[in-house]
């Protein structure tokens, strides 16, 4: 029983890992293209509008591309199709309402903008000339409500990689003809092209049933509150990001933003693809058994350990790899930030920790013990941040993102452990410990040594973290046993 429930995990991870991992190489390609084209000015002022329209999709998309999930997901597990139909209805009228609602606040807010992110020009058009691709984001987002609720896991994959490479091949043309002056038609172009393909596949499955009756929007007030939560985490994220590039940007450069922008998706995001199975897999899993305390502390340590041991190996490999990887998958420009990310690399051991025990609260239904986890943690990244990047420059900001994560990781604990008598296994403490020595020890190469003797020594630490990982998965699942099996069948 217990190694089925291991195998679980492992298979799952594995196969959302394997998705998110091929959109990443998609958007390392276009990254690159990017970097070399645009220079890590370009992609400062990429970061920059970026951030601002996720703060204002953040804020004004009343979370009904998560809450509308749930609603949706109960009506089809019923096998009601009429029902469903008219679930969905009430998901795709909220997300036009709010659609539009994003497009008007990014417009009327455009001056605001202008002068909140940048200390140079007037770029008040161009937050204007961007308010459509909020608009055309909540559009994108109630439609993948549709799909994950009605089960699309399938279609949904498919649709993540043709959105990516729809991405890179209508922005990296524009680049490469008008430079900095293709960003703003880039960005809208790109976001339109996410949302035909979704509403290519979702109208297909459920076809638009829209309604102007205003019991439409009165069914979808539940829904809204639910989603509350969620949209204030995501304004506190959004807002988190974009004060540590703005405050980067005005005590440094827009260089400075393009390069520390780099380094936090090495890090956050290319380094943790193994976490993208959380919301879809583990979430779920973890809600049916919330009320059963023994079942959702064993259903968390589980997923904590299997993650932990997944991503170790993939976190020693890329601090090794640094070096070779910044300069391969951006340009030589950006070599400056290696020390950065090999630094807040070692906060991701014990994100692999944290992050399944941050999902309690959502399972439990508690909306503000969620929020308040958050806020705290984003106060956390823009002090630490500020701090680090006043003193020691990308350096300082690396050990800010190491420390955050490490502080996050205790307070969580220490709160589940108090509000829903969560208790971790010495088993997972013990996995944290040795995969942590290792990820030490590779740090230590990287300060330390040189030449040949750094990949020799590097090396070395990615094929112990590997071992050990093999070894204990390999003991609590039946993966294994299966592959074997499969291969003795083929040879008879």
């Amino acid at each position: 029983m217990a190694k089925d429930s291991y195998s679980h995990i492992l298979k799952y991870t594995g196969l959302f890992g394997g998705v998110q991992g091929l959109n990443i190489l998609v958007g390392l390609v276009r990254n690159k293209l990017v970097a070399v084209i645009l220079g890590p000015q370009g992609m400062g002022l990429i970061s920059l509008f970026t951030s601002t329209i996720n703060l204002v999709s953040s804020s004004t998309s009343l979370g009904i591309a998560t809450s509308g999930v749930k609603n949706i997901s109960e009506a089809f597990e019923k096998g009601d199709k009429e029902q469903t139909a008219h679930v969905i209805s009430v998901v795709r009228s909220w997300a036009l309402l709010t659609a539009l609602l994003g497009m008007v606040a990014c417009a009327v807010l455009s001056p605001f903008f202008d002068r909140f992110s940048f200390s140079w020009g007037d770029h008040s058009l161009h937050f204007l000339l961007l308010s459509p691709v909020v608009g055309l984001m909540a559009v994108t987002g109630g439609e993948l409500a549709v799909l994950k609720g009605t089960r699309e896991l399938r279609r949904l994959a498919v649709i993540s990689v043709y959105n990516a490479l729809a991405v890179m091949f209508v922005s990296v043309p524009i680049y490469y003809l008008f430079n900095q002056r293709g960003i703003v038609p880039s960005l809208v172009l790109a976001t339109l092209a996410q949302m035909l393909i979704t509403i290519g596949y979702s109208y297909r499955m459920w076809p638009p049933r829209f309604s102007h009756k205003r019991k439409f929007l009165g069914e979808g007030l539940g829904m809204v509150k639910l989603g509350v939560a969620f949209v204030l985490a995501g304004i506190l994220g959004s807002l988190a990001d974009l004060v540590i590039r703005y405050f980067m940007n005005v005590t440094g450069s827009l260089d400075m933003v393009g390069l520390y922008n780099a380094g936090f998706m090495m890090t956050m995001t290319y380094a943790g693809l193994v976490f993208s199975s959380m919301e879809t897999d583990y979430y779920p899993r973890l809600s049916a058994v919330n009320k059963d305390r023994a079942a959702f502390t064993q259903t968390v340590n589980r997923q904590a350990e299997v993650s932990l041991l997944l991503v170790a190996p993939l976190l020693v490999a890329f601090m090794i790899g640094m070096p070779v990887l910044l300069p391969m998958l951006y340009s030589s420009q950006f070599s400056e930030v290696t020390s950065m990310v090999q630094i807040a690399i070692l906060g991701m051991f014990f994100r692999a920790f944290s992050l399944p025990m941050g999902y309690l609260p959502l399972a439990k239904g508690d909306s503000l013990s969620f929020l308040m986890l958050e806020a705290i943690y984003d106060v956390l990244i823009v002090v630490f941040v500020v701090v680090g990047f006043s003193n020691w420059q990308l350096m300082g900001a690396g050990v800010a993102l190491a420390a955050a994560i490490v502080i996050e990781w205790l307070y969580v604990l220490l709160f589940c452990m108090w509000k829903y008598g969560y208790r971790p296994t010495a088993v997972a403490y013990r996995y944290l410990a040795v995969q942590l020595l290792v990820g030490l020890l590779a740090f230590a190469v990287t300060r330390l040594a040189g030449g040949w003797a750094y990949w020799v020594m590097g090396i070395a630490c990615w094929l112990v973290s590997l071992s050990i990982s093999v070894y204990v998965l390999r003991s609590k699942t039946r993966l294994w046993e299966k592959l074997m099996s499969k291969i003795k069948l083929r040879r008879k």
